[in-house]
């Protein structure tokens, strides 16, 4: 049985892991994106290569912040392990958070319609969770519960042998998460052009369909992070539904707001 080695090579005494090049991957293929459809809607390609250059260390930075204060447990007596983010350890609520004040401050200084750069930045997000799933593949990490042989022969192979981990075969959690993101992404590009879309709906309609992913994928796993008996994510995913969606409503019916929105 042959299991994948995090290390993709080494340049001298320096490693380059799978989960860089994984992640990094995903940036670049979202940035093209982005920059694609920003030329369509004519807004400044510079602002968006920017933001990115911000909203990466800013997302990484929050997202490594908001794991370890679930996993404080993991760190505090070993801080220097808080740096090891090739490890792995980053929580994508806590990137969302940081990428969405980056946008906010940098939207309002540079005058520029909050709404329509969610729009234009939403589908990038998504496809790089899908991207960037794998990573946890490699790292053999945001994996379910255990499985029977059986189950997990109906998986190619190389996922049967990455999700056999201390003499178990488990759930491969981020491929269900991978491809649910992957469906999200989809259902935006369709919807992008639709005449019933309110700028800005991109986004609530994600951070809705994701939350009903992540609160059903979470459950089956085993590594989350919680409060008390609680799974922060779930929770976490529960109030986004609730807020988007209300959002969503108040736009569309209470107070209808027309395409150009802001």
């Amino acid at each position: 049985m042959m299991i994948i080695d995090p290390v993709a090579f080494q340049i001298g005494k320096i490693s380059v892991y799978w989960y860089g090049i994984i992640i990094a991957s995903a940036v670049i293929i979202g940035l093209i994106l982005i920059l694609r459809e920003s030329k369509k809607q004519g807004i400044d390609t510079e602002f968006f290569l920017d933001f990115i250059i911000i909203a990466i260390p800013v997302s990484i930075i929050s997202a490594r912040i908001y794991y370890v204060i679930f996993r404080w447990d993991m760190y505090k007596m070993n801080i220097y392990r808080i740096f090891a983010i090739w490890e792995g350890g980053l929580a994508i609520h806590g990137a969302i958070i940081g990428g969405f004040l980056t946008l906010i401050y940098m939207t309002g200084k540079r005058k520029i319609a909050l709404t329509r750069a969610l729009d234009i930045l939403t589908p990038s997000v998504v496809l790089g969770q899908a991207i960037g799933r794998w990573g946890n593949f490699v790292n053999q990490e945001a994996y379910g519960g255990i499985v029977s042989k059986d189950f997990i022969n109906h998986f190619p192979q190389f996922i049967k042998e990455q999700m056999y981990i201390n003499g178990n075969y488990y759930h491969p959690a981020f491929l269900y998460e991978s491809l649910w993101d992957l469906s999200i992404f989809i259902i935006l590009i369709i919807s992008r052009r639709k005449k019933f879309i309110i700028t800005g709906d991109l986004f609530f309609i994600y951070a809705i369909l994701y939350s009903v992913g992540r609160y059903i994928i979470e459950g089956i796993r085993t590594d989350s992070l919680m409060i008390g008996e609680y799974r922060v994510a779930q929770l976490i995913s529960i109030l986004i539904i609730i807020i988007c969606g209300g959002i969503i409503f108040w736009r569309h019916y209470i107070r209808p707001t027309d395409k150009e929105g802001s």
